[in-house]
């Protein structure tokens, strides 16, 4: 095997062997990107199947502070909630790579692992500049589709998706409140949001004071930017990680849209949304994703140029909104 896997090579064999047959014999393996809370290796195998090995070790998240501490707002981690976003988003005809197989026995290793389907493609944000109008347009209009269809999986109330029963309050107030820890930990970090924590912090109040309540909730992905959809060679789009995926106001996953697609945002655009709704999850993420970049540069992530750009683009969106007097 070329390179260090979570998992020892006579055991890699023997699981693969057992999910797909005698046939599959592990020939090379590769770490793939796999974000900030999993890790993610490509196996390939001598009769020319490839899948993908998915590891939920807490050791090398980056947000494992924040799951320990049972951090509602950290609740999309883990393989239980993939294995269940997996199955709902299936069953309701959202492609997203199958899930062959699962283990969660810990009786060889302490962290969980699954078998994937592998998607031979590219990322939505390939797509972004291609030469081919009609093939951005091809790739675009079904990630429409799909997310069309997603957010009118609707239930009464907010939560995941085996979650049985009513939740109490407005799903924005766990955002108003991750908000507030969010900005605390920005405001250690950045001088100009200690400056203007209380302008800051007003700023949330009034933009939350305009909601008013409901009870109609979408099934969200949660954080679907253009890294989160794998374009296959039939260009058809595919969701990944999907473990935050919930019901929820479907503003959160718009107004998230919006700045991660840009101009692209006009394929997957909604005329029906909440406007008060789509400024105060913008604002929030604006927040949220400052602190998010400042956590994985503290936190030894391996892009820190990229994670260090997260922060300071989102805390100068989050003061534009002072500024402007949003």
């Amino acid at each position: 095997m070329d390179i260090y896997c979570h998992l020892d090579k006579v055991d890699l064999q023997d699981y693969a062997q057992k999910v797909f047959g005698a046939g599959y014999v592990v020939d090379h393996v590769s770490n793939m990107h796999g974000g900030a809370q999993k890790v993610v290796y490509k196996i390939e195998f001598s009769n020319g199947f490839s899948c993908v090995l998915y590891v939920w070790d807490l050791t090398m998240n980056y947000f494992q502070e924040e799951i320990a501490a049972d951090n509602i707002h950290e609740k999309s981690y883990g393989s239980d909630l993939f294995a269940m976003n997996s199955k709902y988003l299936t069953e309701h005809g959202i492609r997203t790579p199958a899930l062959y197989d699962l283990n969660t026995e810990r009786n060889l290793y302490p962290f969980d692992y699954a078998l994937v389907e592998y998607i031979d493609g590219h990322k939505a944000e390939a797509y972004f500049h291609h030469s081919d109008l009609r093939v951005q347009d091809k790739v675009f209009q079904q990630l429409g589709e799909m997310l069309v269809s997603m957010h009118t999986t609707e239930r009464h109330f907010y939560g995941k998706a085996n979650q049985s029963g009513m939740t109490s309050g407005n799903c924005h107030h766990l955002q108003m409140e991750n908000a507030k820890v969010q900005l605390a930990y920005a405001s250690q970090h950045i001088d100009s949001i200690r400056e203007h924590q209380s302008k800051l912090l007003d700023t949330l109040y009034e933009l939350e004071s305009r909601i008013k309540p409901r009870t109609r909730y979408g099934f969200i992905h949660g954080e679907l930017g253009p890294d989160h959809v794998l374009v296959n060679d039939r260009l058809e789009p595919y969701l990944i990680d999907i473990e935050g995926a919930m019901f929820f106001d479907i503003e959160h996953e718009h107004s998230f849209l919006e700045f991660r697609f840009g101009d692209f945002y006009r394929y997957l655009k909604n005329d029906t949304l909440d406007p008060y709704r789509m400024l105060f999850y913008r604002y929030h993420h604006h927040i949220s994703l400052t602190s998010g970049g400042l956590k994985l540069l503290h936190r030894g992530f391996p892009d820190q140029q990229f994670a260090s750009q997260l922060a300071v683009h989102h805390s100068q969106c989050a003061l534009r909104f002072i500024e402007e007097g949003l």
